[in-house]
Order: structure tokens, then C-alpha cells, then sequence
């Protein structure tokens, strides 16, 4: 028999196993959707509860008994219950002795307790096998059919056995078991079903100061200023005008800030080097903060498009344009066409579809269904190459439209660059440096820093010969 056929048998399932039997301590929500969970996926499920009566919402082919029966009749138990309720387990010490005891508790706050509820469980009952597991997934994804955001199960404990049979169970429900270590990840896998978006603080932030700046900014180039010196009331800027100037401010400068972590890192490597270096730390929330930047800089940067589409129906857009066609016939004058701001305008244009095509096909890269599609070149291709593409014409975009007033006197109010001048701030830094750094007399150096060679090898501590990566 060759090795592909015997591999072919050990993959097949057999028809002849039968699914152990799975003891749930508790009655609640949880219990009560992962036990149905369990019964359609073939694993024969006892409950243990105070009361042996069987409820209406308890799945019909479960059995209920007393806990210490119903321990009894299995090896692994779900303990679905909180952690103020586990002293009624002490009594059941010898029962569940070398019994496998699944801890799914969840707490009301981050590190509730010196402890995690698992390793609490594990001094309690010494005698028995604790695994942390099941915590992550709520009863609403098993209920619904455990959706993809849902399928991780993060599981961890001290025996290697133990935890490998909770991971055969989540990979028979369907689930997929991410093995976190021993007992002491526990806390961190408590911890994390109580964090709210936690990659998403720092960009969060970051963009809302950035967008309060920008929106102040702007009302009183545009609204305030105008008010004083030519005593027009345009507060209703607020609405349309001042947001649509905002918006792709936003858009450009944060995927701008998504690209010059990159610039950072290749400038600290040259200046060290070696790429056997940490960078700081503040570089490393940035770096790791990429792509929930570039998510909230697509969101500001379709919300321009929407914005833009929509100036046409303004009444202030409607009246503006009657009164130039009105002032046009009371002169008798007909105003030529501009063939340089014709051409400027539809340039203007097109630099912004076509950055905004490739802005939304960086974000649809970075969804996990997508990114776990392609291999790493591909997804490094779009994300970088078409990505800094994508800054270019953004950046484009912005020149055109702005650019015959960079030099015009009266668009700086209180001696104040226009806001769209801001916005280039960052990303033109970005590219100076980038097309900096892909010279030769620069690449060539920075390719081979990262891939291992040193400016300066590094000595043995043990020994007195020199490390030579580059021979690696």
C-alpha cells in the first residue's frame, strides 16, 4: 500500500465511532444551546442539576439527572455555571476525580479577581483536569449556527490529554479550537470576550482628535471668517459644506499615517543595521494599528463620495447657479469655456474614482475571507504596491483641486494654509521619503538588512566567534 493511500484511510471518518457522552452542569442559556449544539452533532448529552424534572426548554433527547449521577456517565463535564456558584462542587471531590471539568464562566469585568475563574475551578477540585474553553462563543452564535466571527474557540490548560479531547469536541461541533497554552492564559482568555474593540482604541482616538482639529478648523476658515469680514451667514455649512471638506481631509491624512510607520521602521533599520532589534514601542502600536486606519480613513473616504454626489441638490448649490446664469444674461455675456479648468476639473475627477476604486480594494483585502485567499505576495502586492498607488492619486486628487490656490493671497484667511493643505502634510512626507528609500543605493542596503545581514555581527556570549547571518 503506497503512503498516499494510507494517508487517504487515516483521513476517512468511521462510520463505527460513536460520539462520548458529555456531562453539562448547569440549566442557563449557555448550557442549554451548547448541549443542543452537541445533540445535533451527534454527542449523547446529560445534564446535572438540582432538579430532575425536565423542562420544556431543555433539548428533548438530553437526559437529566442529579449531578453526581450524571458526572458519573461521563468524562468530560461542562461546568456552565458562575464562579459564586462552584462550592457546591467541593462534596463532588471524589466523584469528579480525574474527570475532565471544562470552565466556560466569563466575568463581569477584567481582572475581576487575583485569579481566573479556571485556575479557582483547579484549586478546588485538585483532583480534576481543568480546561478553560467554550468562554468566547456565546449562546446566540450556537444557536444561529456559529458564524464566522464566532468559530474560534480559544482552550488551555494543564494536561496535554485533557485539552486535547475538549479540542475534539469543538472540532466536532464544528468550531475551530486555537490551543492558547497552559492554565496561566486563562485570565487572558477571561479577559478577552470583556474587551470592546481593543485594536481599535488607539485609531479610534486618533481619528476623532484629528477630525475635531480639522472640523474647528474648517469652521472658521469657512464660516466664522466670512461672517466677520463680509458679513455673510453661511452657519448652515455645518451640514454639508464643512463634513464634505473634512471627510476627505480625514481620508487622505490617516492613510497617510497607515504608510508612514513603514517609512519609520525602514529608516530605524538602515540607521541600526539589524533587523534583530525591537522598534519602540509606540512604532509597534502603530504598526499593528495599520489596518484599522486604513478602515476608518475608506469609511471617511466614502463618505466624501456620498457628500459629493449629493452637493448638486443643495438649495445653496441651486441658488448659486441661477444667480451666475442670471448676472450672465442682465451683462449679455457669455462666459468661453476654459479649456484649462476643463481639463483640470476632469483630471481632478478621475484621480479621485480611480484612488477611490483602489481605496476600496485595499479594504476588501483586508477582510479575513479574502486575505486568507491569496498567498503572501499577493496580498503584500496590494496592500503595499496598489496601496501606495492609491496615495498617489489621492494625493493627485488633492493637488489638482487645490493647487491654483496655493500661491493666491486670498486664500490664506488669518494667515491660515486652507485645510486641503493640510491634508498633504503627511501624505507628501510620505512619499518624498518612500521615493527616497527605493533607490538603489538605498533598497539594495535595507533588502539585505531584513534579510539578515548586520552592518555590525553580533559576538557569541558563550563563545568569541562572530555570528555572520548574512551566511545563514
Amino acid at each position: 500500500m503506497n503512503k498516499t493511500s494510507s494517508n487517504t484511510m487515516a483521513l476517512a471518518p468511521n462510520p463505527s465511532n460513536k460520539r462520548e457522552t458529555v456531562c453539562i452542569f448547569g440549566t442557563g442559556d449557555f448550557g442549554r444551546a451548547l448541549g443542543h449544539k452537541m445533540i445535533q452533532s451527534g454527542y449523547p448529552v446529560v445534564y446535572g442539576s438540582r432538579s430532575t424534572q425536565i423542562s420544556n426548554l431543555i433539548p428533548k433527547d438530553a437526559e437529566v439527572l442529579g449531578h453526581a449521577e450524571a458526572a458519573q456517565k461521563a468524562a468530560v463535564i461542562i461546568v456552565a455555571i458562575q464562579r459564586q456558584h462552584y462550592n457546591f462542587l467541593a462534596p463532588l471531590a471524589e466523584v469528579l476525580h480525574g474527570k475532565v471539568l471544562v470552565d466556560i464562566s466569563n466575568n463581569l469585568k477584567l481582572n475581576q479577581y487575583p485569579e481566573s475563574n479556571a485556575e479557582h475551578l483547579a484549586q478546588l477540585l485538585p483532583g480534576s483536569k481543568v480546561v478553560k474553553g467554550f468562554n468566547t462563543v456565546s449562546a446566540w452564535a450556537l444557536q444561529s449556527g456559529t458564524l464566522d466571527a464566532s468559530r474560534q474557540v480559544f482552550i488551555c490548560g494543564d494536561d496535554v490529554e485533557a485539552k486535547q479531547m475538549v479540542m475534539n469536541i469543538v472540532r466536532g461541533l464544528g468550531l475551530t479550537p486555537v490551543d492558547k497554552g497552559s492554565l496561566l492564559a486563562a485570565q487572558e482568555i477571561e479577559n478577552y470576550p470583556l474587551q470592546l474593540f481593543p485594536m481599535w482604541k488607539f485609531p479610534i482616538f486618533l481619528s476623532l482628535g484629528l477630525g475635531l482639529f480639522f472640523f474647528f478648523y474648517s469652521l472658521a476658515l469657512d464660516v466664522i471668517h466670512t461672517y466677520i469680514y463680509e458679513n455673510n451667514n453661511f452657519l448652515f455649512f455645518i451640514a454639508i459644506t464643512v463634513p464634505n471638506r473634512v471627510f476627505p481631509v480625514m481620508a487622505l491624512t490617516l492613510l497617510g499615517l497607515v504608510y508612514l510607520p513603514g517609512i519609520f521602521a525602514a529608516i530605524i533599520q538602515l540607521y541600526r543595521g539589524t533587523k534583530y532589534r525591537r522598534f519602540p514601542n509606540w512604532l509597534d502600536k502603530w504598526m499593528l494599528a495599520r489596518k484599522q486606519l486604513g478602515l476608518i480613513a475608506l469609511a471617511f473616504a466614502s463618505l466624501h463620495a456620498v457628500f459629493t454626489l449629493v452637493t448638486p441638490l443643495r438649495a445653496f448649490a441651486s441658488w448659486r447657479t441661477s444667480r451666475q446664469i442670471i448676472s450672465q444674461a442682465l451683462s449679455n455675456e457669455t462666459v468661453p469655456l476654459d479649456h484649462t479648468n476643463a481639463w483640470l476639473s476632469d483630471s481632478y475627477l478621475a484621480m479621485g474614482m480611480l484612488g477611490f476604486f483602489l481605496f476600496v480594494l485595499l479594504g476588501i483585502t483586508s477582510l479575513p475571507s479574502v486575505s486568507n485567499s491569496v498567498n503572501w505576495r499577493e496580498f503584500r502586492f496590494v496592500q503595499s504596491k496598489l496601496g501606495y498607488l492609491a496615495l498617489i492619486l489621492c494625493t493627485a486628487h488633492t493637488m489638482i483641486y487645490g493647487g491654483k490656490w496655493f500661491l493666491n493671497p486670498s486664500a490664506y484667511k488669518w494667515y491660515l494654509p486652507d485645510i486641503y493643505m493640510l491634508s498633504l502634510v503627511v501624505p507628501c512626507a510620505v512619499l518624498v521619503v518612500k521615493f527616497v528609500l527605493i533607490f538603489p543605493c538605498v533598497d539594495k542596503p535595507l533588502t539585505r538588512i531584513r534579510q539578515g545581514w548586520e552592518r555590525k555581527p553580533r559576538y557569541s556570549e558563550q563563545s568569541n566567534y562572530i555570528i555572520n547571518k548574512s551566511a545563514v
